[in-house]
């Protein structure tokens, strides 16, 4: 489904996790289009970097350094976008963790992605939502993963949150969309980020379909906005897997346990 989509100049956007990666990409092809850009960041030095190449290039960007996954640095985060650039036309809920490897990944890397990765979109929805509702409208786009289609081998935590973040991206969509708010979900592969980098033997099956630029995938972003069709995919062969996986599950999971066999062949030879 599309429809007329989303024109960012003169808006207020808020990007989270933005002070690098996809994030920072993001927040300036969006100043690129001219909107004000609320740059979100737990690190306040990386924030304030995209914040002022943003300004520098002669862009409207507030640099806001907090967590964007609790309830108290959401609403911190909505005022201080509100008070510079006034409502908020689009927010794009990029922050992500991946972290815990493994069956016996961590209690707290489970805790630290369930609130990253689905309990802040959530969080996010609860207070955007009521005011969206009363103007007629805006849009919620998240950066979920392909993992949130598939699965994503070796990293338990992150599968099961970005499966989470599509599944609360849809319910917000299946609910609201008639009353004017727009829902979308990035779901790229590999993509040339610290998280690419730090994956180890899963790299390669990663940049299996090739690894794009932070920049190519917020081009792509763009593109979607100006319609409002809800799966935004980098990779376009992920519509092909995605089809493929609910079409005969079992021959998938057979397929993705002989990449698992790969990466355990490659991590013994390590």
């Amino acid at each position: 489904m599309t429809g007329p989509g989303f024109d960012p100049a003169g808006a207020c956007v808020v990007v989270t996790g933005a002070g690098g990666g996809i994030g920072g990409a993001l927040a300036r092809a969006l100043a690129g289009r001219g909107a004000a850009v609320v740059v979100s960041d737990l690190n306040a030095e990386s924030a304030e970097a995209v914040a002022a190449g943003i300004t520098a290039d002669g862009g409207r960007a507030l640099a806001v350094a907090g967590d964007a996954a609790s309830e108290a640095g959401i609403a911190a985060l909505i005022e201080r976008a509100v008070d510079a650039y006034g409502p908020i036309g689009a927010w794009f809920a990029n922050a992500g963790v991946d972290n815990g490897q493994g069956l016996q990944a961590d209690e707290r890397d489970w805790a630290l992605a369930v609130e990253v990765n689905v309990m802040a979109h959530v969080r996010a929805a609860r207070a955007l939502v009521p005011g969206w509702l009363e103007a007629g409208g805006g849009r919620f786009v998240v950066t979920a993963s392909a993992a949130g289609l598939l699965t994503m081998l070796g990293a338990p935590a992150y599968s099961v949150t970005k499966h989470g973040s599509v599944a609360f991206a849809e319910w917000l969509s299946a609910t609201y969309r008639h009353r004017g708010i727009v829902v979308q979900a990035i779901c790229p592969q590999g993509v040339q980020t610290r998280m690419l980098d730090n994956s180890g033997p899963l790299q390669e099956v990663l940049s299996h379909d090739s690894a794009l630029t932070p920049e190519q995938v917020a081009d792509d972003v763009l593109a979607a906005l100006d319609g409002d069709r809800f799966l935004i995919l980098p990779h376009p062969e992920v519509a092909g897997y995605y089809a493929a996986r609910a079409a005969d599950t079992d021959r998938w999971l057979a397929g993705m346990n002989k990449l698992q066999q790969r990466v355990d062949q490659v991590a013994g030879e390590r």
